[in-house]
């Protein structure tokens, strides 16, 4: 197991940690979350013996392998699969070996080199290099192209791919899903499935963590704090536990505020001044408890739009593409206020074509698209991030939007986006890509925008800033297009669901386990394709064949999927009336004497309906099981 005891370790003027624990055990998979800069990354460091702490012990077996991802890509010209396969340093040795010993022509050792290769799989490296890079998007061809030729996005998933090929003990992740669109990410999350060692990952996608981690590590007031189950039952969690802090808190404060009174009163007068001294010795000695910060530091919400024309744009058997390229091909779309679509499809699909096009920072090729005269976009990409002004600071930036804005009203704005204080003054040459990323999103908001077209808007952004912009999001009154890796993010925020395959867009008629169950039919059916040729008749009979596989998947999955949704139905009221329980927990009365058959009755409600939950929940994850393991089933058949 790895073992975290009493670590202390401070970062310039900066306390990371002190008197940290956690206890990991073999085989776990552990999601490590906190606010950024708490030292989740740090923590990596430590365990990987690259930094050392002021004090303390990170111990784990003496022969576990551990793999992480790699931040930097050396410039090679060696092929892509070649490189991720350079991760089993394992066979590099014995392939170096052997080269020698076939020079040397040592037949003894000839064969127990081709032996050794034999019981590392050896054999079969190419194919899981391969199956690893298809996985994270790079097609057959683009895993014989040299490592230079891709971008820096493209080159950390191969990284990760060469992270992954590593036979590890012990896998570390840091952000793992940054840089991969929702196929990646749900092909990803199979892999980390069925991964059988220790694994810590640090990632601010809820619902990643959720379908991987049984185990949640919380970096937290310089600890490490551990909680059992997903990151949905550490909120639950966490909350019942910052419920009942606040309410001892304030049970506490009004103590208090009772022993201050009889000071006051009593301080003065000789017969009981020695009554008030020992209250005044009994505040000392009182452990002030800290009240529950529940709240984020991320306020923020859309201003209403000045104008919602009906339509905001309007797409007419449009084509769109570079040049003479199309990709895709009549495009038939109304945007109307209160239209909010997510935009589905694999990679390289034409999903951000797409929204450039609306955006018309690439006109189309043909057809009509028509913006409404009173338009105003807000328009998030990556490549926006570049396009703030390097020696500026958030205020200037937001100045330059509304020159007549005070600094102090700049300042007011951009604290509800975490620029507080003097960060908000500072030059954004140092900003990490979070940082950048909020301040693009806040000055969009800023301009109050009809018309939002995000383009994977939470790469880089925290779990709290990420619930921030769902919320904000839900009351949004424009149009919106998104598109996301963040599962979470897609399901709260859109009602309709759209799919970029094939140079079309349409309507996509499911939600996202269906568009999950759709990646899988089309694996199939690729695979089949990629079959030396046959007769018309066989080719026919294998089409006929491949329907009615697809057709008795939907018809094992679907009674299963509806019972999930029963149960997440059931769930979803239960918890309502948990919140509505614990909230009226947190009323110091009730803790009075005359209040306590009130009190125990919820308490009583309290213990009924969690244990309710878990038994709701076990039910659930059986059943999301056996539709992992049909789905597995089918993709393997």
């Amino acid at each position: 197991m790895l073992q975290i005891s009493q670590l202390n370790l401070q970062l310039g003027n900066k306390v990371l940690f002190t008197n940290a624990n956690a206890t990991i055990y073999p085989g776990h998979k552990i999601g490590i979350i906190g606010a950024n800069g708490c030292g989740k990354s740090t923590l990596f460091s430590v365990i990987r013996g690259e930094l050392g702490s002021d004090n303390g012990d990170v111990n784990y077996p003496k022969n576990w392998q551990l793999a992480w991802v790699k931040q930097e890509t050396p410039n090679v010209d060696m092929s892509a699969i070649e490189y991720v396969i350079d991760g089993d340093v394992k066979y590099r040795q014995l392939q170096a070996q052997l080269k020698i010993a076939e020079e040397n022509n040592d037949g003894n050792q000839i064969g127990h080199l081709h032996n050794e290769l034999e019981n590392i799989n050896a054999y079969t490296i190419h194919a899981r290099a391969g199956e690893l890079l298809n996985g994270l998007g790079f097609d057959a061809l683009a895993q014989q192209k040299p490592v230079t030729s891709f971008s820096g996005g493209w080159r950390m998933r191969l990284n990760l791919a060469q992270a992954l090929m590593i036979d590890s003990d012990c896998l570390l992740l840091d952000e793992p899903t940054n840089h991969l669109d929702l196929d990646a990410v749900i092909w990803l999350e199979k892999w980390l499935k069925r991964y059988s060692g220790t694994m810590l990952l640090i990632s601010h996608d809820r619902d990643f963590i959720d379908n991987i981690c049984q185990g949640i590590l919380h970096v937290e007031q310089q600890s490490l704090n551990s909680y059992t189950g997903n990151y949905s039952n550490f909120e639950r969690q966490r909350s019942e536990k910052l419920s009942q802090q606040q309410a001892t808190f304030e049970k506490q404060q009004a103590e208090i505020k009772h022993i201050q009174s009889f000071i006051d009163r009593f301080k003065a007068q000789a017969t009981k001044a020695k009554q008030a001294q020992s209250r005044v010795k009994m505040l000392e000695r009182m452990e002030v408890i800290a009240p529950a910060h529940i709240d984020s530091q991320f306020h923020f919400e859309f201003p209403p739009a000045k104008q919602l024309p009906n339509p905001i744009m309007k797409m007419e058997k449009v084509s769109a593409g570079y040049g003479d390229t199309t990709i895709l091909s009549d495009i038939h779309l109304n945007l109307v206020p209160g239209s909010r679509i997510g935009l589905l499809g694999r990679n390289g699909a034409g999903k951000s074509t797409f929204i450039k096009t609306i955006a018309l920072s690439q006109p189309p090729i043909s057809g009509e698209l028509e913006h409404s005269k009173h338009l105003k976009l807000g328009y998030f990409s990556q490549h926006q991030l570049d396009r703030l002004h390097p020696g500026q600071t958030p205020v200037q930036h937001l100045t330059m939007l509304n020159p007549a804005m005070t600094e102090q009203e700049a300042r007011n704005f951009l604290g509800g986006f975490g620029f507080n204080g003097d960060q908000a003054l500072d030059k954004i040459d140092q900003f990490s890509g979070g940082e950048k990323a909020r301040l693009v999103l806040a000055l969009i908001i800023f301009e109050k925008p009809n018309l939002l077209l995000l383009d994977e808007p939470t790469n880089h952004l925290d779990i709290e800033m990420r619930q921030a912009l769902t919320l904000a999001l839900q009351g949004f009154e424009g149009a919106m297009i998104l598109i996301s890796h963040d599962r979470h993010l897609l399901k709260s925020s859109c009602d309709e669901l759209y799919l970029v395959d094939n140079g079309c867009v349409q309507p996509f008629d499911g939600d996202l386990e269906d568009y999950h169950a759709w990646l899988l039919t089309e694996a199939l059916k690729e695979a089949a394709a990629s079959q030396p040729t046959e007769s018309k008749e066989h080719s026919a009979t294998a089409k006929k064949e491949q329907k009615r596989l697809e057709a008795e998947l939907r018809k094992k999955i679907s009674p299963l999927k509806k019972q999930t949704d029963k149960l997440e139905k059931q769930q979803e009221k239960l918890e309502t009336r948990l919140q509505e329980i614990e909230s009226l927990m947190a009323d110091t009365e009730l803790y009075t004497d005359k209040n306590k058959p009130q009190l125990n009755k919820l308490l009583t409600e309290q213990a009924s309906i969690k244990s309710e939950l878990e038994t709701i929940e076990l039910e659930w994850f059986e059943f999301e099981e056996q539709i992992e393991l049909i789905r597995s089933e089918f993709s393997t058949n």
